[in-house]
């Protein structure tokens, strides 16, 4: 039963990754004033399974002074990283209830950094491994403020667990009692998904592709639905914390694709940052904030406590 539920959970992440990939050229598109794709199958919905059988069939190629065995096993490593964080999400049919939720979610969150840096590691191109650096500077910054801010909400339930998080909010959503860390959380999900404005990691401008720049075909199709998936999974997270969410409920579904399309919107709107003033928001702006929050949750915790306990 466990396996079958698993198997079903990521057949259905794979469809939505290409999916998502239709909706993100889509949008794209109509804000450009151009129509996308629209040829493969109604509207273009076959589009997605074309791509995959594309990329899938290319002939595989690797650069001859590259580390054959962990350039071709890094692309496994990161699609199972994050397909395996997707065990927090407790569909019907899934048995598995984390009380510590929201530690397993940040050790899975942050070992997609050794992905990162192995793969620009073992292509052994000076773009590569200029992009992995980026990157992986990029997320170790982020993730700072990222399990801060989380730490703020999760210390308001006084629990670790999503479904906490869940029966806690089914009133009240936590978006609405401090905006600008539900804003700093957005940004930092941004950087930490290297998405538009802040994707050094794949600057194409000066990095040609960043990290993967020598990856194509299977390789490079692994890499793109681990990084779609991810951005999926941080969607469906957002909505969980801040926006009152319901998995038994339709309409949790749709603020999951509506955040999803907040991001792709951000993409067509913002131009890229510059790499020191993404540095200096990280750690001038997001993490004092995210610092002081912290402190004032647990200073007005201690406070109810003192009044009703003691």
């Amino acid at each position: 039963m466990y396996f079958m539920t698993s198997l079903f959970l990521v057949i259905m992440v794979m469809i939505s990754v290409g999916f998502f990939t239709l909706l993100e050229r889509k949008v794209l598109s109509y804000m450009q004033i151009r129509k996308g794709p629209n040829k493969v199958g109604f509207l273009g919905i076959l589009q997605p399974f074309s791509d995959g059988i594309k990329l899938f069939v290319k002939e595989q190629s690797w650069p001859m002074n590259s580390n054959f065995l962990m350039y071709y096993i890094c692309p496994f490593f990161l699609l199972i990283q994050s397909l395996f964080i997707w065990i927090l999400f407790p569909y019907v049919l899934n048995n598995i209830n984390f009380n510590f939720g929201l530690l397993f979610f940040l050790c899975c969150s942050t070992l997609s950094v050794y992905g990162l840096i192995i793969c620009g590691w073992s292509s052994n191109s000076m773009y590569s491994i200029l992009g992995a650096l980026r990157s992986v500077s990029q997320a170790i910054s982020y993730e700072v403020s990222l399990s801060i801010i989380l730490l703020c909400y999760f210390l308001l339930i006084e629990s670790y667990n999503f479904l906490d998080m869940m029966i806690m909010q089914s009133n009240f959503w936590f978006c609405f009692l401090m905006i600008p860390l539900f804003m700093c959380w957005f940004s930092s999900c941004l950087a930490e998904s290297n998405r538009t404005p802040f994707d050094f990691s794949e600057g194409e401008s000066e990095l040609v592709s960043g990290f993967n720049v020598e990856y194509g075909g299977g390789g490079f199709a692994l890499l793109f639905i681990s990084e779609y998936s991810s951005i999926i999974f941080i969607c469906l997270i957002t909505c969980l914390i801040f926006f009152g969410g319901n998995f038994l409920s339709f309409l949790f579904f749709i603020k999951v694709i509506f955040m999803c399309f907040i991001i792709i919107w951000v993409r067509s709107t913002f131009p890229r940052y510059r790499y020191d003033k993404l540095m200096y928001l990280a750690w001038k702006c997001y993490l004092p904030l995210s610092l002081n929050m912290l402190m004032f949750f647990i200073f007005i915790k201690m406070i109810i406590y003192y009044h009703f306990f003691l």
